[in-house]
């Protein structure tokens, strides 16, 4: 594996045991997968891969933040979700024989190895435990898309804003963080409104109903949610 300075290998094997993927494996096979991998670095607001790219590696994030998008035939963006580290991603495209189906961009200066599709595959099927986990995280993105369905269906705009600013700060509904929780500042209008199923215009209205109402405030850039269990009552939680 090529590593740059600050970043020896034995600190990215350690990650990688301790991502979803590998926590369940043997300590070995993080080196096995570690050593297939490339460290590269990049600079904030840098693609790591954009849609419709062929896909021939799995990344690793190491160090930064990741956003993953995607858009429409007519140029509609959809934010799907914004990752930290240390975890696996980009894995559809290698699993599916496909192109890439979101778009990657840095978030911040980051670190990342990619691991060439065939080498990720094989490493899958000589370690089931990374097999089974792999599965788990993919039912559970399934699952996450259906309950954006069915919050479509059932939940007015407010509710749906609501639902996802708590998901914002938190990663289990069922573990709310106390009042004062504090929205990622690179969380835009137009990324809740993506998330939401609204529009720019009419999610900037509800946040600005919802300050006057005390359920969130705002430091400096960030958005404060200052009453969670009043954004829970309106997301139906």
């Amino acid at each position: 594996m090529a590593t740059r300075a600050g970043i020896s290998k034995p600190a990215v094997e350690q990650a990688m045991r301790e991502s979803p993927l590998l926590e369940a494996t043997e300590p070995e096979a993080a080196a096995e997968l570690a050593e297939a991998g490339v460290i590269r670095e990049y600079r904030k607001g840098t693609y790591l891969f954009l849609q419709h790219d062929e896909a021939p590696s799995v990344f690793f994030l190491i160090d930064g933040r990741v956003e993953i998008t995607s858009s429409s035939a007519t140029g509609h963006r959809q934010l799907h979700t914004t990752l930290q580290p240390p975890q696996f991603f980009g894995e559809l495209g290698v699993l599916g024989g496909m192109r890439r189906t979101t778009t990657a961009v840095a978030l911040q200066d980051t670190t990342a190895a990619t691991i060439p599709g065939d080498a990720f595959l094989r490493f899958l099927e000589e370690h089931p435990a990374a097999s089974r986990a792999l599965l788990r995280a993919l039912s559970r993105q399934i699952a996450a898309h259906e309950v954006l369905v069915e919050d479509l269906l059932y939940l007015d705009l407010k509710g749906r804003v609501a639902k996802r600013l708590l998901g914002l700060v938190s990663s289990s509904f069922d573990e709310l963080p106390a009042d004062g929780a504090v929205v990622p500042s690179d969380v835009t209008h137009a990324d809740l409104a993506s998330l939401s199923g609204g529009s720019r215009e009419n999610v900037t209205r509800i946040l600005s109903d919802f300050q006057r109402r005390g359920l969130v405030g705002k430091n400096g850039r960030k958005y404060v949610l200052s009453d969670i269990d009043g954004l829970r009552h309106l997301a139906g939680l």
